[in-house]
């Protein structure tokens, strides 16, 4: 049996989120990483913007040790879900740089604590453990890089974790066909 570091297993895993996330931006313009393609607004550089304040806040300030820059999209007198979406005055470059330095200052916190180190949640939320605090951000991470994916395959089809292997089966020109098919068939009155 071989040990495992629970704290550097988690830290792959988020890495591996935080990586697929910013592929998900190359190749593409200006216009694409930032119009939305969903009804509430998804779009790729928003989920980049709402990732640097979440890795930020949770640690930066949960754990003592503030993000130094600008402050964070999510708090005082901020617009709703301001941290979802870019405006124009906000480059690709300063995004993603701070993106970038949040997740290098996220990584010198859990360098620096053990997990059983407890940090506050803003505005009288609770405690948490950085055990927890890494837990939620793999699967916050991975879920936003999830909705990335799938932005990004409506933008201009790529698909995968990663651009030199996307760990997605080939399909056949007439896959889509036979899902919208099995789904009208499956429907009450077979539609």
């Amino acid at each position: 049996m071989t040990g495992s570091d629970l704290k550097a297993d988690l830290q792959v895993y988020l890495q591996d989120a935080r990586d697929v996330l910013l592929w998900k931006l190359d190749g593409l313009a200006e216009y694409d990483i930032r119009r939305p393609l969903t009804p509430t607004g998804t779009n790729l550089l928003g989920l980049v913007k709402h990732l640097a304040g979440a890795e930020a806040l949770y640690f930066g300030a949960v754990f003592g040790r503030p993000f130094a820059g600008t402050p964070l999209w999510v708090t005082g007198d901020a617009e709703p879900d301001s941290d979802l979406w870019a405006r124009a005055d906000e480059s690709r470059e300063e995004i993603t740089e701070r993106y970038r330095r949040a997740c290098a200052h996220a990584d010198e916190t859990i360098a620096a604590l053990p997990l059983d180190a407890v940090g506050r949640l803003p505005g009288g939320a609770g405690e948490i453990t950085l055990h927890r605090t890494l837990t939620h951000m793999v699967a916050e991470t991975q879920r936003h890089a999830g909705h990335a994916d799938i932005v990004r395959e409506l933008i201009d089809g790529a698909v995968g974790q990663r651009p030199d292997g996307p760990n997605v089966a080939p399909h056949d020109p007439e896959h889509h066909g036979r899902v919208e098919r099995a789904a009208k068939e499956a429907a009450p009155g077979g539609s």
